[in-house]
């Protein structure tokens, strides 16, 4: 039987301003029964707008727990995808709801495609608000197809050439370990991951241990077959640091010992120059809305980067993704490889 408080029809009024994502106003829904009947019923109009904006906040739902973000989870993303390589850290909220991330809440997240280093990736995103910040704390969003048109094409072109190369540093001291990232203590089992998911690897002897891969950074959405820029060149390039931290970086650790670098795939360094043009490319496309509790934002991975704006005061952002996509779906113009360039 339909519920007595759920709307007649999924058809959604989309709220399209300047700077901001599409938003919907959902009222009338007083319980999370009616918000999964109604979201159940809204599906194919919601995969239509993530189809046409990348990204786009639903607003008016119950949620109120990570309970409520798994119910809704469930419903638009029953797939799940597993977080392989982890980069940064985050807190398990339990049933596959995590937090966005929990680096120090100065810190800008640079805006990035979800795990575009892995060969199977989540193909779409859902962020909840849960408890919004005082002040900032925005998840802003990029639209990649308009990234892709506004990068300099001598960047694109040679993006579309060589793809780009991600070397990683594992350490105990900065950024992530091997054993979290790889989910595993045991070596053996670190080495067979990498050899299926072509990725070169070698052991330091202090333990720790370094690996490189190429990956294509342009491809092409499975179903839309809209091309668009999809890495972490930017995200994980040193000039990306800021410029005290990068020195004392490199002072303490050199090039090699970096958590994380990048560079096209031949190997060519990213200067500051280029990473300023594809960032100003980034910022050009870039949209974002304020958190109110119960914002849900739904995120189409391969079309949309996103990011974290800085903000002061508790920010509990719940995660979930899902809908996984092989690379090999996307048209990629490069083979990935295992390399350390």
């Amino acid at each position: 039987m339909r519920p007595a408080n759920l709307p007649d029809s999924p058809s959604l009024a989309w709220e399209l301003a300047p700077g901001k994502p599409a938003l919907a106003r959902i009222p009338g829904l007083a319980d999370m029964a009616a918000a999964r009947a109604w979201l159940a019923t809204a599906r194919p109009e919601l995969t239509r707008a993530l189809h046409t904006h990348g990204a786009v906040c639903l607003r008016g739902l119950p949620l109120a727990e990570v309970g409520d973000v798994a119910a809704v989870r469930d419903v638009l993303i029953p797939e799940a995808t597993p977080y392989r390589e982890k980069a940064t850290p985050r807190s398990d909220f339990g049933q596959g709801v995590y937090s966005s991330t929990d680096l120090p809440a100065s810190q800008r997240i640079h805006m990035h495609n979800e795990n575009s280093y892995t060969l199977t990736f989540p193909g779409l995103l859902l962020f909840a608000c849960l408890t919004a910040p005082e002040e900032g704390g925005a998840t802003p969003v990029a639209d990649c197809r308009k990234v892709l048109d506004r990068i300099p094409a001598p960047l694109v072109a040679k993006m579309r050439q060589t793809g780009w190369l991600l070397r990683r540093s594992y350490s105990d001291h900065i950024s992530t370990d091997w054993r979290s990232a790889f989910g595993s203590d045991d070596r053996a089992a670190v080495e067979r991951y990498c050899a299926d998911n072509l990725i070169a690897h070698a052991w330091q002897e202090d333990g720790n241990l370094r690996t490189g891969q190429v990956r294509p950074g342009v491809v092409s959405h499975p179903v839309t077959g809209d091309e668009v820029w999809f890495n972490h060149l930017v995200f994980w390039n040193e000039w990306s640091l800021d410029e005290e931290l990068r020195e004392i970086l490199l002072d303490e650790f050199g090039p090699d010992g970096l958590p994380f670098r990048t560079a096209f795939g031949d190997g060519s360094p990213l200067t500051r120059e280029d990473l300023a043009a594809i960032q100003a490319a980034y910022d050009a496309a870039t949209v974002r809305e304020p958190w109110q509790p119960g914002d849900l934002l739904l995120v189409d991975n391969i079309l949309t980067a996103h990011g974290r704006d800085p903000f002061r005061g508790d920010r509990r952002i719940a995660v979930s993704m899902g809908a996984p996509v092989e690379l090999a779906a996307c048209r990629p113009t490069v083979p990935p490889a295992a390399a350390f360039g």
